[in-house]
């Protein structure tokens, strides 16, 4: 059984930065490089730039199979729809039907928002993610590119889908 935990506490975000700290290495050191993905852990995905996102009205939710973590969530609510800013899993559970049931769950959260567009950023190389995504509705609508700092930069499609 799948269960979206909201995260709230102290305990909950470090779990989650965990995750990250897991996910990340795995995943993205081969398409990004391993200092750019300490770079990002360390401002973006780690416990103090979490509970400042979290401050600022971004919510994150732990994606949990039975007991076990297994990814996590992160969504904003803005004018423009739903800001789908996170969407990761553990290796072990990916192809097993969790995205998908994770996307749904980002679609509910949209609908009971009454927001009729939700939009995200991926790396253009990240081409599975991006299959994925288009095979879920989402267009690419632009090709931003973001300098986050120490030498690095973001460099993404902007997708969308019309809910």
């Amino acid at each position: 059984m799948v269960e979206f935990k909201t995260v709230h506490s102290d305990q909950q975000i470090e779990s989650v930065a965990a995750l990250a700290h897991e996910i990340w290495n795995e995943y993205f050191t081969p398409m990004i490089g391993a200092d750019q993905v300490s770079y990002m852990l360390e401002n973006l995905q780690s416990f103090g730039p979490m509970r400042k996102q979290i401050a600022e009205g971004y919510e994150y939710f732990q994606i949990m199979s039975g007991s076990s973590p297994v990814g996590y969530i992160c969504i904003k609510t803005g004018e423009d729809g739903l800001f789908l800013s996170k969407l990761y899993l553990l290796k072990s559970a990916r192809g097993s039907g969790l995205g998908k049931q994770a996307f749904q769950f980002v679609l509910q959260q949209a609908s009971d928002r009454s927001l009729d567009k939700i939009w995200l950023t991926v790396n253009k190389h990240n081409t599975d993610t991006i299959k994925a995504y288009q095979k879920w509705g989402f267009k690419i609508v632009g090709e931003p590119v973001a300098d986050i700092g120490g030498g690095f930069v973001m460099d993404d499609y902007k997708m969308e889908k019309v809910v």
